[in-house]
């Protein structure tokens, strides 16, 4: 029997790439804001989708609620969705810096909050949040962008150590660049998607970890192809 999972940002992109991967063997279930796009993807993968922004705890509590109702559990949640900005700290709009904080990092709090209770009453579960190299280094123009994501990989660390001695695995992946929409739908410009990664390979990663013994201890994986 397949698993249920939950992929946020799930509609286009790495999301999207994951989940055509997992759809064939699973019931996956994919949460964004653009309905558009969540009905094309639904079209194709045959998947249930669900509109919520990850970044309104009170739309987070209720979408889980109602998942949990329709399946009783949720196996795998994989904290995906993200936005971009980058530039001087000082020229940053504030309204982009709050809703890049509000999703990349509260939007994987708020989900991972509201999975855990079901998951700790079977204990058992997978949470894999997509972090990035930009949660592990620093570089300039990127102050926003990376403090979110290095908010995220502290928030992943932590929550390895407090799930401990339980049977719910934690795990960050850290991709480089890659061949999405990220930087066009923050509407920057890129000329160099040839040296980027390609989304379905992260998504064969992991599809492979999660064909691992569930007792299997997850490694933190780094996948990067250039620098930028």
């Amino acid at each position: 029997m397949g698993k249920i999972i939950v992929i946020t940002g799930g509609a286009e992109g790495l999301g999207k790439a994951i989940a055509t991967r997992l759809a064939k063997n699973n019931k996956v279930i994919i949460l964004d804001t653009n309905k558009e796009l969540l009905s094309k993807t639904a079209d194709e993968l045959n998947c249930q989708t669900i509109v919520c922004d990850i970044s309104n705890p009170q739309q987070v509590k209720s979408t889980i609620e109602k998942i949990i109702e329709s399946h009783e559990a949720i196996d795998i949640l994989i904290n995906n969705a993200g936005i971009w900005i980058e530039g001087l700290l000082e020229s940053s709009d504030d309204e982009k810096i709050r809703q890049v904080f509000e999703t990349n990092c509260l939007g994987t709090i708020f989900m991972t909050k509201n999975v855990l209770p079901a998951m700790k009453k079977r204990n058992e579960g997978t949470i894999i949040n997509i972090v990035s190299t930009s949660g592990l280094i620093a570089k300039t123009e990127r102050s926003v962008y990376n403090s979110s994501k290095w908010a995220m990989t502290g928030f992943t660390k932590c929550l390895q150590e407090e799930l401990k001695g339980t049977n719910i695995r934690v795990m960050g992946l850290y991709p480089s660049f890659m061949k999405t929409r990220l930087f066009e739908n923050a509407g920057i410009s890129r000329d160099d998607y040839d040296k980027a990664l390609d989304p379905d390979e992260l998504a064969k990663t992991i599809e492979f970890v999660l064909s691992l013994d569930p007792t299997t201890s997850f490694p933190e994986i780094e996948i990067k192809n250039i620098k930028y």
